[in-house]
C-alpha cells in the first residue's frame, strides 16, 4: 500500500474490471456506503477512501492550508487515482465530495466517465438570484456552536441532517462519525465547505453528471439540483427522490440503492437539448 492509500484508508473491493469510486461527505467516512457496496462488488472494482479530516484518518496528516479549499481535496482524489493506476472511473460523490469530484474532473476529465452527485451544492449561502438555503448569520451560529461545545453540537446537528431522532439507527451512525472527528478539524472543514462558492467552475465540468437529490434536505434545497443541472458544462440529468435528509444512503437505502444502481448503468441521452446551454433538460422524480 502506498503512502496516499494508507493516509486515506483506501480499500479496493470486488472483482470487476471497471472502477467505481465512492466518496463521502462532511462528518462521515467510507462506512456511509456500507449498504450500497455489496451491490457493486460483482461488477466493479470498488474504491473507497476517507477524506482527510474524517475521524478515521490520522489528524497529523490534515493540512490546514491545503484543505482550506476544495481544490486541496481534489488533489487528494487525483493522487489516489494515480497511485491506484485508475485510468477511468465512475465517481459517486456525496455532498461536498460531489463538488470535489467536479473540481478534479476539470483538470483530468479523462479519468471520469461520469460523476454521480448525491446531495450536491455549489454554494450553501443565499445570494442574489440564488437560493442555497443559508444566510451568513445561520452559518455564524453553526460555527459558534461547534466551537463552544462540539459534542453538544453533534447531538443537535445529527438529527437535523439525517431527518429523524436519536432513536434512529441512521442518526446514531451519523452521530458516531461526527463524534470521531477532532473538533478543531471539524470546524475547519465545515467552514471550508459552507463558505465555498463553486458556481464559477460549473461550466468547466464537461463530464456527464447525474444529479440525485432528496426531496427534503435541510442542507441542500431541491432548487440547487436544478441550478447545477442548468449550469454544468456537459450533459446532465436530475432525479429527485422521495426521501428526507442529507444522508439518504443511511436513512432510506431501500429507495436510494435502486436509484444509484440505475444511474450507474444509465447513459445520458441529450433528448431534450437546451440549444443555448447545451445541457440535457430531463428531470425525473422517483419513489413518489
Amino acid at each position: 500500500m502506498g503512502i496516499v492509500e494508507e493516509a486515506h484508508n483506501v480499500k479496493v473491493l470486488g472483482s470487476g474490471t471497471r472502477a467505481i469510486v465512492l466518496a463521502h461527505g462532511f462528518g462521515t467516512d467510507q462506512s456511509l456506503w456500507k449498504h450500497f457496496v455489496p451491490y457493486l462488488t460483482n461488477d466493479f472494482r470498488v474504491i473507497l477512501y476517507d477524506n482527510m479530516g474524517a475521524g478515521t484518518t490520522n489528524p497529523e496528516y490534515f493540512d490546514f492550508e491545503r484543505h482550506s479549499s476544495l481544490e486541496g481535496y481534489a488533489y487528494d482524489l487525483l493522487s489516489i487515482l494515480e497511485e491506484l493506476r485508475v485510468d477511468s472511473c465512475i465517481f459517486v460523490g456525496h455532498s461536498v465530495s460531489a463538488m470535489i469530484g467536479a473540481v478534479a474532473s476539470i483538470s483530468r476529465p479523462d479519468l471520469f466517465s461520469k460523476i454521480i452527485m448525491v446531495g450536491a451544492s455549489p454554494r450553501y449561502l443565499n445570494d442574489v438570484n440564488y437560493y442555497g438555503g443559508f444566510e451568513q448569520e445561520d452559518l455564524n451560529q453553526l460555527f459558534d456552536a461547534m466551537a463552544a461545545n462540539y459534542k453538544a453540537w453533534c447531538l443537535g446537528f445529527a438529527p437535523l441532517a439525517v431527518g429523524g431522532d436519536m432513536e434512529s439507527v441512521a442518526v446514531q451512525e451519523f452521530s458516531r462519525t461526527l463524534f470521531n472527528m477532532r473538533p478543531d478539524i471539524a470546524l475547519t472543514v465545515s467552514r471550508t465547505i459552507f463558505q465555498s462558492d463553486m458556481r464559477g467552475i460549473l461550466s468547466l465540468v464537461t463530464v456527464p453528471c447525474h444529479i440525485i437529490q432528496a426531496q427534503k434536505d435541510m442542507a441542500v434545497p431541491v432548487v440547487v439540483s436544478e441550478f447545477l443541472h442548468q449550469h454544468l458544462g456537459g450533459v446532465s440529468i436530475v432525479e429527485v427522490m422521495a426521501t428526507d435528509g442529507h444522508l439518504p444512503q443511511l436513512s432510506s437505502p431501500d429507495i436510494v440503492i435502486p436509484v444509484l444502481l440505475k444511474h450507474i448503468h444509465l447513459d445520458i441521452e441529450p433528448r431534450l437539448q437546451d440549444v443555448s446551454s447545451g445541457v440535457c433538460c430531463d428531470v425525473k422524480f422517483s419513489g413518489v
